[in-house]
């Protein structure tokens, strides 16, 4: 029976309860595909940070990056946990992408039936983003120049950073079937290239990957032309790959066509270490009132098991959140939440899931 060493980090707020919900879905898979899962817990996070004076210890970050092969996170952050400057504490997204060299951050988009419609005309939606994960804007995280009166934040973009992070993205584009609307295998580059230098040298490295994959269109939009894109014509995108900010922002955007981030899972995948999680926050003020969704948590433990080589379990978790959403049995509300709790989510996912996997 292949055995997996797994850290997990359970976070703050709603997180414990959606970490749950997934574990639930993951060992159940396990059983049905002959895994076994070995969890070791990590204390991190907000609650961690006030504790302890710590988000993560450095023992548990080389634990994260040698001792398992991957890390299943909860979304953390306690809006009264900070910094003596006042900012948020206990955040750990600075301290894991880069502590990990977790460099590509790849954000899945798709519509799944039993949601709300957001976009009357959109057609199908599935697309995958890959923003880059330790450069860009946020490199200048905690270290802003400046005063009261202005301050000044340094962007990145390294030659080594952007190729590894190009080819990422085509080699997930040669992995999927094409953008829905047209069946094409395609990566398209988001920049500002018009305004920045160092998103014109993303351009220009993203051109010379392409060239490695002529099987492979290869297009390149302004990030405030790919905003209406994402909007007017989904279906048309398969995969996309940029700068750390605009990854940020956009992956939101593309939530929120789908019927909202709490749907949205993701992987931060470095050529070692890895972690997945939910793209969105802790949501305290909703912790342990039933209401969480773990769909986009039970999505993430379905990209661990990619990345952990098996995908006929991988694929038989998304067709069984699939299934129980379009019969009715997994329900989310119109604002996101889930009627019933994670609790219920989770059981209605593993009667879908198959009897052997």
């Amino acid at each position: 029976m292949p055995r997996h060493e797994v850290a997990v980090i359970r976070g703050d707020g709603i997180g414990p309860e959606l970490v749950e919900a997934a574990l639930t879905v993951l060992t159940a898979v396990g059983d049905r595909a002959g895994l076994e899962f070995a969890f070791t817990e990590v204390d991190a996070g907000a609650d961690a940070y006030r504790r302890t004076g710590v988000a993560c210890s450095p023992q548990d970050l080389e634990l994260m990056r040698t001792g398992v092969e991957a890390t299943l996170k909860g979304p953390v952050g306690l809006p009264d946990v900070r910094l003596p400057d006042g900012t948020e504490a206990g955040l750990l997204g600075g301290i894991l992408r880069g502590g990990l060299d977790a460099y590509a951050n790849v954000r899945p988009v798709l519509a799944l039936p039993g949601i709300e419609p957001v976009l009357a005309r959109a057609g199908h939606i599935d697309y995958v983003l890959v923003r880059e994960n330790t450069e860009g804007l946020y490199a200048s995280r905690g270290k802003g120049v400046g005063n009261r009166w202005a301050v000044a934040d340094t962007t990145m973009t390294t030659r080594e950073g952007t190729l590894r992070v190009c080819r990422r993205a085509f080699e997930i584009a040669r992995a999927r079937t094409g953008a829905p609307a047209d069946g094409v295998r395609r990566v398209t580059c988001v920049d500002k290239s018009n305004v920045l230098r160092s998103h014109a040298l993303f351009r220009e490295i993203f051109g010379e990957v392409a060239a490695a994959y002529p099987e492979i269109a290869a297009e390149y939009l302004y990030a405030d032309a790919a905003a209406q894109a994402l909007v007017l014509r989904p279906g048309e995108f398969d995969v996309l790959v940029m700068e750390n900010l605009l990854g940020d922002v956009l992956s939101d955007l593309g939530g929120a066509t789908i019927g909202g981030i709490s749907l949205c899972p993701s992987g931060n995948i470095g050529d070692g270490a890895a972690y997945f999680e939910p793209i969105h926050g802790s949501a305290p003020s909703i912790a342990g009132r039933g209401l969480a969704n773990p769909v986009g948590q039970i999505l993430a433990a379905a990209m661990m098991l990619d990345h952990l080589g098996h995908q006929r379990p991988a694929a038989d978790v998304r067709a069984a959140v699939t299934a129980a959403l379009a019969a009715g049995e997994a329900r989310i509300g119109a604002d996101g939440s889930a009627r019933g709790g994670p609790g219920a989510i989770a059981a209605a996912v593993v009667e879908h899931l198959p009897d052997s996997s």
